[in-house]
């Protein structure tokens, strides 16, 4: 058991290789993984499950003992996020369904790998568990209500639908892998082990499969938007950090909060987009992914070489 939690370990701090080899694989072979779309909003539901059985009430207590770090974290990130995807549209006149997807994971809550990103930049890893938990939770309200400010002159957003639609794929299962943590608790040790290796499959395929389905997207419009992608992922990790700086909070606080602003759940924009709109839409859910994680690494590197001086 200890080589296959050394494995799970090894293969979620290594996500964006696997990210980038999915991503690979679904262009080069759209014909395997196009079938996979189906299994989006499921897997996404699996992992929700998963964090949720890693999350403790102290991990929201958090909002009661350090509220003004948690609170201006959540600020920044859904209000810097979504105008920041808004405006590059606007100035890079993107594609109005790529322009969706990418004001969509704007408006998305933290992202699932952030806690992890956070550490290896030896940032306050609880307070960006705080941070993207209590976003998470946020979301079915202020994702959709966020796109239809900022997206709803570009398509017919169904408000109330993709509330109950995020409850049911992230709330849900959240809510019972807590409970399952509460009343299970050191026995399931074992299972939370091996849930980044459960977690970066699940993502590979989802990124796969969106790749797949939107190779010739990809052909005639990817460079603009992977610049796009990239833009927004370092907005939000400047802008994050540089707000909680002038806020005069502490070096771990700013890198919590930079992580938490710059990474989002795109397995989350992925599932919303396939459901509610195009498959195509999901193009920048799928290359936020494979491109935060590895942006994330970097900064965490940055970070960690900065400190050895």
């Amino acid at each position: 058991m200890k080589q296959i939690a050394a494995l799970s370990s090894w293969i979620g701090k290594t996500f964006a290789v696997w990210a980038l080899l999915s991503a690979v694989l679904g262009f080069l072979f759209p014909e395997l993984f196009t079938s996979l779309a189906f299994l989006i909003v499921p897997i996404l539901g699996l992992i929700m499950f998963g964090m949720g059985m890693t999350l403790k009430t102290s991990d929201f207590l958090e909002i009661v003992k350090r509220p003004k770090p948690v609170i201006i974290g959540l600020l920044a990130q859904f209000t810097l996020m979504p105008l920041i995807a808004y405006l590059l549209t606007v100035i890079f006149q993107v594609d109005p369904l790529i322009a969706v997807g990418v004001i969509l994971v704007g408006c998305c809550p933290g992202g699932t790998s952030s806690n992890v990103i956070t550490f290896l930049a030896k940032g306050d890893v609880a307070l960006s568990v705080a941070i993207t938990s209590i976003s998470t939770l946020l979301a079915p309200f202020l994702t959709p209500i966020l796109l239809e400010v900022f997206a709803g002159q570009l398509i017919d957003i169904d408000l109330l639908s993709m509330m109950i639609t995020i409850t049911k794929i992230v709330i849900v299962p959240i809510l019972l892998g807590i409970v399952v943590h509460k009343f299970l608790g050191t026995k399931i040790e074992a299972a939370i082990t091996v849930l980044p290796l459960v977690s970066v499959l699940g993502i590979s395929i989802i990124i796969a499969a969106v790749v797949a389905v939107s190779k010739a997207t990809i052909l005639d419009s990817g460079a603009i938007v992977f610049v796009v992608v990239a833009l927004h992922n370092l907005f939000g990790y400047s802008l994050g950090y540089l707000i909680a700086r002038f806020l005069g909070f502490t070096e771990m606080q700013r890198r919590a909060i930079m992580v938490e602003v710059g990474m989002q759940n795109s397995g989350l924009g992925a599932a919303l987009a396939a459901t509610y709109f195009n498959p195509v839409a999901a193009l920048p859910s799928a290359i936020f992914s494979v491109w935060h994680n590895f942006s994330g690494a970097l900064v965490a590197n940055i970070f960690a070489k900065r400190d050895s001086l």
